[in-house]
């Protein structure tokens, strides 16, 4: 089963019944700075709840929900209903609700949250979910160039060059599966970090 995720945060606003939803699909990565100064930028708002999916190291999934002060189940589950319909992991919706003068409903409210959810996920460029992970790859001088040349042939980023006596190591970042790329399996004398 494929999992997705955001490349990049995405907004989207819909309106209901004179309330004002704004929904932000936001990277796990970005979370916790980008609710701080939603918080900020959203003084007046009447609420902002919150839904989260983090793939955990076992490869189980936490899902979170908060509702902000709307009645029990209206606000967060929906929203979260709609990540995990979309399959979308380590990524969040924060939804910015201001109050238009017409109450809604429990009904209404979780149609309302989970169709702002749904609209901004609608817009949004998912990606498909890999595990990053850091791997040091160690070549002889006279294997460097190949290994270079393996490393940018895959999806992976040097983040390190590291030189000594007996050659180099490159310390590289990237999808799980990629590291274990049968064609790097002689460079990988190392561990993983």
């Amino acid at each position: 089963m494929s999992l997705f995720t955001p490349s990049r945060e995405i907004s989207a606003q819909t309106l209901v019944k004179g309330s004002r939803f704004i929904a932000h699909l936001i990277p796990l990565a970005e979370w916790e700075r980008r609710l701080a100064e939603l918080g900020e930028e959203h003084r007046k708002a009447s609420h902002i709840c919150t839904a989260t999916r983090e793939v955990a190291s076992d490869n189980s999934i936490n899902d979170r929900a908060r509702d902000d002060g709307e009645p029990g189940g209206t606000a967060g589950r929906p929203i979260l209903a709609v990540l995990v319909g979309a399959k979308i992991v380590d990524a969040g919706v924060a939804v910015v609700r201001y109050f238009g003068g017409t109450k809604l409903g429990t009904g209404g409210l979780a149609r309302a949250y989970g169709g702002a959810a749904a609209e901004a996920v609608a817009v949004a460029r998912l990606v498909e979910w890999h595990r990053i992970a850091t791997r040091r790859l160690h070549a002889g001088f006279s294997d460097a160039s190949t290994l270079e040349q393996l490393v940018a042939a895959l999806p992976l980023t040097v983040t390190d060059r590291l030189y000594d006596e007996t050659g180099t190591a490159l310390i590289v970042e990237g999808p799980e599966a990629a590291l274990n790329d049968p064609a790097l399996a002689a460079f990988t004398a190392s561990k993983k970090l």
